[in-house]
């Protein structure tokens, strides 16, 4: 049995060793075809990334706006892969809180694009994506509803909650870019609190934990 695992541990330093060889010669073997190649690749690359970045800018990424109402929403939800919407009613409180992470947000993550509705103003669309808890953020990618936050049960259930908190929440739902970069500087995990069950979009209801939360 020894002999064996002995024989597993040489072939596989020779694959290895085999691989390094590989890359060495494909080292040894480039020209300078070869590094203007990479070159006007990785340009074409940054130029592509550039436009980008200015049609999420024409788009109104960058910025966070309120939508006056349902058809500025689906006319935004047509130029725009990524949105991050809050639904909010004037008379909360937690949702002026979610107003100041939006604010810092939304310059941070140009590619997707932050935004808010009021649900008075809005009262099919709420009915249509089932909204009954004040504050919820739909995550919405590729003109589908992915995800909902449903009050501030899983930002720790807090008012207090971090900015990275709720970024790393929204990244948890392909809606923004985030590599916890920051976090990892610090050593320190932004908080995501997992309820013991699962919430969907078909099983969202109205009994949410938070107690300063509007119904609906």
């Amino acid at each position: 049995m020894e002999a064996v695992l002995q024989q597993k541990v040489i072939e596989v330093a020779n694959h290895v060793e085999q691989q390094l060889d590989a890359e060495l010669d494909k080292l040894d073997n480039f020209d300078i075809n070869d590094y203007e190649k990479l070159r006007a690749h990785r340009l074409n690359e940054l130029k592509r990334m550039q436009k980008q970045k200015q049609n999420w800018l024409v788009s109104g990424h960058g910025e966070y706006a309120e939508l006056y109402d349902e058809k500025e929403f689906f006319e935004v939800s047509k130029k725009s892969e990524n949105i991050v919407c809050l639904f909010y009613k004037d008379d909360s409180p937690r949702c002026k809180i979610v107003d100041q992470h939006f604010k810092i947000l939304a310059k941070k993550h140009i590619e997707a694009r932050f935004c808010k509705l009021n649900v008075e103003r809005c009262p099919f669309l709420t009915e249509r994506l089932r909204i009954r808890i004040i504050p919820t953020i739909a995550l919405i990618v590729n003109g589908k509803t992915k995800d909902y936050i449903v009050g501030f049960t899983e930002l720790g259930n807090c008012d207090d909650f971090s900015t990275e908190t709720l970024q790393c929440r929204l990244a948890q739902s392909g809606v923004i870019n985030y590599d916890d970069e920051e976090s990892s500087e610090t050593g320190k995990k932004p908080f995501i609190f997992k309820p013991s069950k699962p919430k969907t979009i078909k099983g969202r209801n109205s009994d949410d934990s938070d107690d300063d939360c509007i119904q609906i």
